[in-house]
């Protein structure tokens, strides 16, 4: 446990996170989807100096779980691949990996693929690009980089409609992760307003149906001083 600058509370579940981060949001959403209740505490990889995240995390990155799972002890959990895992496995009572070995496998897939090659591919060039530099202070982005994000975005949206052409949702036919993970980078990337809805209606239908489930509303409220999400943001019937 940290040894100073403590900054949560004992013997209760904590989340280290950011809220314009998918990685943070993905968690925040299994959480709410299990019924788990976990105080938020933000903090940013980049500013530790009361070492609380290196004493957790020596990699310091986020999101990072802490939990007394119902075993016994405590425990911190990350990265979000591991968090995912550990999550299903502590708290089986609302099961987001579908019961098939294939369609489990499936599910990971689609995780990995929101989680990792979008990330790196979309978010990193726009997002982070835009909020991050923001936060910490160093001017303003690299417009080459916005437009090649751009770019890809539109590449996994074209991806995404065609499984959303051929499911109800992204992994198969019952609501998993999968969902969750696409939902937490759609969701950062709406509030910076860069995704053509329009061009793209079984994502957007696909959305509206997550934003419409209690699980979101929490994050929808997320705002970042002087950087407002445009007007439909946080609408279901956008």
């Amino acid at each position: 446990m940290p040894p100073r600058g403590r900054c949560y509370v004992e013997d209760m579940r904590t989340l280290f996170h950011m809220p314009l981060d998918p990685a943070s949001r993905l968690v925040r959403i299994m959480l709410a989807e299990k019924g788990l209740p976990a105080q938020l505490v933000e903090k940013r990889p980049w500013d530790d100096e009361d070492g609380v995240l290196a004493a957790v995390n020596p990699a310091l990155t986020i999101p990072v779980l802490m939990d007394e799972p119902p075993t016994g002890g405590d425990v911190a959990v990350c990265p979000v691949s591991a968090i995912v895992e550990y999550l299903e496995d502590a708290y089986p009572n609302e099961q987001l990996l579908p019961s098939t070995s294939a369609a489990r496998a499936e599910t990971r897939r689609l995780t990995h693929w929101f989680m990792d090659k979008f990330d790196a591919e979309v978010s990193d060039n726009t997002l982070r690009e835009r909020i991050n530099r923001r936060l910490m202070r160093r001017g303003q982005p690299d417009y080459e980089r916005l437009k090649i994000g751009a770019d890809c975005l539109v590449w996994h949206l074209d991806y995404a409609e065609y499984l959303l052409d051929q499911r109800h949702w992204f992994a198969g036919e019952r609501y998993t992760v999968a969902d969750i993970a696409a939902a937490a980078q759609l969701s950062c990337l709406d509030y910076i307003d860069l995704v053509p809805w329009e061009k793209f209606p079984a994502v957007k239908g696909w959305y509206a149906r997550m934003k419409s489930r209690p699980s979101l509303r929490p994050i929808m409220r997320d705002r970042m001083d002087g950087v407002p999400p445009p007007p439909h943001y946080d609408n279901p019937d956008f």
